[in-house]
């Protein structure tokens, strides 16, 4: 009998030890019954310029219901769409006010009924919450993801949208294939920096362009094998001679309505140019197009099937658990900063990583 009482002990000590080895001890919560009743939120009133966004403290705390979390934000990724939204010029328009914001990491404070896939306590990012840009946030319990001990809760904040955006450029829209050469055209944002560790995880010769020195050295930072700077008359041609004049095979495309003109001359026979991001009209010539069988695809994570989802989220899981995948953090900005935060995104001269909200 004392044998066995003994070796279950030596059994649960080193499972103890090999747990204690392998994640980091849960964070301190407070217990449902502690937590406010109000929050710090940024409410939108009416549409326009980022002065509109206001930072109330007075905001009813949001309550879980069945199949829904409550996650205490620490930090939220901001991005691009977001301020097509506040402005009004987003083709669905959200009901007023609202509290902006979807990408978003932090700790579970409750869950509603019928919730089993998390617990109070739980470090979780998602794309889903209602509202980040506040101190908690509501979120379907089916899309929340664990966050990995490797990375930050800014980390945390900067995985959903940017990197399931370029997986889905690269992988479900782009058929990139382990060899190919691609081009990350505006590679020092948070879906540019995404898609260049995504794609080299992936074994492909990756290209990319900035558009300030800093950014071509956190390019070559990030292990690209080229780095061109958009800015410089000639760029296109140095990125074809890098290619030995066959062109790349597929082009991540961040700005359209300034490189798609380019962008054709720049393919491979059979090469793909994925559409990402757009701020306008441009002129092309459709037999750049016809010259290298090319093809022009949008992307739009809207689209993404549950199915596409749960793939992306294991590639993207995968390659963090590899240390392929490190989201950059450029800059930060508190809470109550975000409107300086929504015309850094669209204004600024060089992005050089991702910028996230962080919140207390």
């Amino acid at each position: 009998m004392w044998k066995v009482v003994f070796s279950c002990s030596l059994v649960i000590l080193a499972l103890s030890a090999t747990l204690h080895v392998s994640f980091r001890a849960p964070p301190v919560t407070m217990s449902r019954s502690a937590l406010p009743t109000v929050m710090n939120a940024i409410r939108v009133a009416r549409f326009g310029g980022p002065e509109v966004l206001k930072l109330e403290s007075n905001v009813p705390m949001p309550q879980p219901s069945e199949g829904q979390v409550l996650l205490r934000v620490h930090a939220a990724g901001v991005n691009p769409v977001e301020t097509y939204i506040r402005a009004g010029t987003y083709a669905r328009k959200p009901e007023l006010p609202f509290t902006p914001g979807s990408d978003a990491a932090g700790e579970i404070a409750d869950v509603g009924a019928g919730v089993n896939n998390v617990k109070v306590g739980d470090r979780v990012f998602t794309r889903s919450a209602q509202g980040a840009y506040a101190q908690y946030a509501l979120a379907s319990a089916g899309d929340v993801q664990p966050l990995s001990a490797k990375l930050t809760y800014e980390q945390g904040a900067a995985l959903p949208v940017p990197y399931l955006t370029a997986y889905r450029a690269l992988f479900l829209r782009g058929a990139a294939k382990t060899g190919e050469t691609v081009l990350i055209h505006g590679g020092t944002g948070g879906v540019g920096t995404a898609a260049i560790q995504l794609a080299l995880s992936q074994g492909l010769r990756v290209l990319a362009t900035g558009g300030t020195d800093a950014g071509l050295d956190m390019l070559r930072t990030l292990g690209v094998h080229g780095a061109f700077n958009h800015r410089q008359s000639g760029y296109t041609e140095q990125i074809h001679a890098a290619t030995d004049g066959k062109g790349v095979d597929l082009i991540v495309e961040n700005l359209a309505n300034v490189n798609l003109d380019a962008d054709l001359r720049l393919l491979a026979l059979g090469g793909r140019v994925m559409v990402v991001g757009n701020r306008g009209r441009i002129e092309v010539n459709p037999r750049d197009l016809m010259m290298a069988e090319g093809d022009v695809r949008g992307v739009m994570l809207f689209h993404t099937t549950p199915e596409e989802y749960v793939t992306s989220y294991a590639a993207i899981q995968a390659a963090v658990d590899s240390g392929h995948v490190r989201p950059v953090i450029g800059k930060r900005f508190p809470l109550g900063e975000s409107p300086a935060a929504h015309d850094d995104i669209i204004n600024t001269s060089g992005a050089l990583g991702k910028l996230v909200l962080t919140v207390e």
